[in-house]
Order: C-alpha cells, then structure tokens, then sequence
C-alpha cells in the first residue's frame, strides 16, 4: 500500500477522482468535468501519477520559504521595536505605530506572527456572561444626541507623582466621533461645567445629552421624589441653554461612550506615553493638538443623513452669557453689615455705581469652573472684597445676664 504524503481533503478527493479515471470508472472526459479541467489536462494528471505518486499533487514549494516571507533582517528590526517600546501593544495598533513612525508597513498577522515568536502577546479571549440585549440604532444626525461620561484610571502610568485622573468625554451618537475630551482632577460640578463651556466653544450646544444618572447629573435623593422640580446644577445649566438630557439606566444603555473608554484605556494611554507626558495640562494640549483628530480619523463614522444640529452660540453669548450658566449657583441674603458668607469665606459687598444694594436683599453667587466667584444682585454685578476670618460674636453666661440686669 503506497504511503500518501499529507494532503488537504481537497487534495485528497482529486485523487479520488483521478484513480477512478485510472480503474475506468470514470472517463476522462467525466473527470474533467468534475475537476474543472480539459480532459487533456486529466491525461497529464494520470502520467504523473504513474510517474511520481500521488506527492505530485502537493505544492512544489510546499515546506519552502515564500519568496514573499519578511525578509529576516526587517523581521529582526521589527523584534527589537516591539521589545523596546511596543512590548504591550495589540498587533492593530504596533502595525500602525510601526508604519507611521518607523516607516515599517506590515499588515497586523505579520505583527502579530513575530510578537508570538517573541512571546510578548498573547491573544486574549475574555468571557463573560451574556445578557440579551436590543440594539439601539445610531441617531440620523451629527448633534442630535451625545453621550457623556467620565473614567477614572491611571492614564499616565504614574509619571509626574499622578496616580489617576478622570477623563470627561462626549461622544457623537450618530458618527461615534469623539467631539470634546479633557483631562480634570475629579467628575464634580466645576469640571463638568468646565468642560461643557469648552465643548459650547468648539462645535455649540446639541440637541440632547445621554448620561448616567451620577449624583453631579441626577438627583437621587428623597427630595428629588419629594419635588420633581428640583434640579442639579448640571440639569439646571442645561435647562437654562435649552438642552435636553436624557439618562440611562444601566452603563450598557450609553454604550458607545463606555466603548470609547475601553479602547482609550489602551491606545490613549499608550499614545501618552510614547509622546512622554507626565503633566496634567501637557495631557490636554496632546488631547486637542492631535490625539482627537487622529482617532476620529480612524474610528468615526458617516452619518445617516448630512448636517449639524448643534446649535452655535454668538461670540456674546459665549463670553457674557454661557460663562453664568456653566458654573454653580447658590444665593445668599445681605447681612446687615452687607456681608455674605460662602464656602466658608465671608465677602465684603462694596458700594457698586448703579446698584442700590440693602440688607436682606438676595445675592446669587456664581463659582465659575476656575473656582473664582461673581456675586449679583439683581442681575448686575457687585463689587466686593473676601476678608479675614469673621470675628464670632461671644454669647453672655446666664450669670452675667442676672449682673447686667
């Protein structure tokens, strides 16, 4: 019994049809057929069999270097630079960085093919349970709906003495383009504020906010039940600019946005590293200069239907208008010695041309995102001044009452 070399069941069912021809089972012209051949080409088959085996049908450069292969020296190149800076980086991405960078244009198998012989990646598969779910259908418009979250992490890998920071992002429902990203110390009310005046700045205010229901957001407390009209600062703002927001219930329902961060938890922190970032603010201008368009370029998507629904504020309401509503609100009333306190600071109201001002009168106090404070009365402006801490008043013992009286 002849021994067969190893074939592909392909290979293997051609014989079949060739040693059928050779026991006249089939002729050669029904062989052909089958094969997708000329029956000359059949006879040429039945020849070489008889001549070399069935081996004949294997590749003649079966178990040979490919004349395509990456030459050995390229290949040893590309070793060095994954060990060196790329030693964590998917193949998708040190294929790309190889390529911009080192001008080593190689497609993500043969990346990957080398990190495997390296030992430095190794394919991840995470499981988890699965839920049933319903996709929801990206909006039709760029401006009509975005997702707004931020995450905390270690996005500069300790460099500076920083240990985590909270990345704020708004993400463009209907194209998944990343429209603002910044960098701030926490998600609190300023930051937030903060951020959504620079996104007012850069592509205006959209039609629709999705967002979790986090305390800075959604008020959760029993006075939120008690009075539906009670607002946080964030929803009072957006109702003020004339925003709808809309919450989610669960972090899988703001999804896209969710997804953003996986992937930038990977890549953005990557990218700040090669670029050697180690500041707060040095982090902000990679993210504005060239981080945002980059990823957009590469991950965003067309629309369903051309247009912007964002709603572009006048250069007047971007520096005299928004600047009050994206920050926080409180009032306090006018002692009589036309003090107020706030934030455990008291504030001396100063004689302001063109405002009569009067104890007991209300002062709405604005602490803008810087953590500066403007106080009004009546809508216009007042002068003031913090002062040292306030003298307490002393309160008499019962004893020197009964003196006194």
């Amino acid at each position: 019994m002849e021994q067969l070399l190893p074939m592909s069941l392909k290979q293997l069912s051609k014989l079949d049809i060739i040693r059928r021809v050779e026991r006249r089972e089939l002729s050669q012209v029904d062989a052909a057929k089958m094969l997708k051949v000329t029956d000359r080409t059949v006879r040429n088959y039945l020849q070489r069999l008889e001549e070399e085996g069935p081996g004949f049908l294997s590749h003649g450069l079966k178990g040979q270097v490919s004349n395509n292969r990456t030459p050995l020296k390229v290949e040893e190149r590309i070793g060095k630079l994954l060990q060196k800076k790329y030693v964590d980086f998917g193949p998708t991405f040190a294929g790309e960085k190889l390529r911009e960078i080192h001008k080593l244009d190689y497609d993500p198998k043969t990346v990957a093919r080398i990190q495997k012989s390296l030992g430095i990646y190794v394919a991840s598969r995470k499981t988890k349970k699965v839920t049933h779910r319903s996709y929801r259908v990206r909006r039709a418009i760029y401006g009509d709906l975005v997702q707004f979250d931020g995450s905390y992490h270690d996005w500069l890998e300790g460099r500076g003495g920083i240990d985590e920071l909270c990345l704020l992002l708004a993400v463009d429902d209907a194209t998944g383009k990343i429209v603002h990203a910044w960098f701030a110390k926490h998600e609190g009310v300023l930051p937030v504020m903060g951020f959504w005046l620079q996104y007012a700045g850069i592509a205006g205010l959209p039609k629709q906010i999705y967002l979790d229901r986090f305390s800075t957001y959604s008020m959760n407390m029993k006075l939120a039940k008690e009075n539906p009209d009670t607002l946080t600062q964030f929803e009072r703002a957006a109702q003020d600019t004339g925003v709808e927001v809309v919450h989610a219930y669960s972090s899988q329902a703001k999804g896209r946005v969710e997804n953003k961060f996986g992937t930038l938890q990977d890549r953005l922190v990557k990218e700040l590293r090669l670029a050697g970032i180690c500041t707060v603010e040095a982090a902000n201008r990679f993210l504005q200069d060239f981080f945002i368009e980059d990823f957009n370029r590469r991950f965003a998507v067309e629309a369903r239907v051309k247009g912007d629904l964002h709603r572009i504020p006048s250069k007047t309401e971007l520096h005299d208008v928004l600047p009050y509503i994206f920050c926080r609100h409180k009032t306090r009333i006018i002692q009589n010695d036309f003090t107020i306190s706030y934030g455990a600071v008291w504030y001396q109201l100063l004689s302001t041309p063109r405002l009569a001002m009067r104890p007991k009168d209300v002062v709405d106090v604005h602490e803008h995102p810087d953590e500066s404070i403007s106080l009004l009365v009546r809508g216009k402006h007042a002068n003031f001044l913090p002062l040292p801490e306030k003298p307490r008043q002393r309160t008499r013992s019962k004893h020197a009452q009964t003196l006194a009286n």
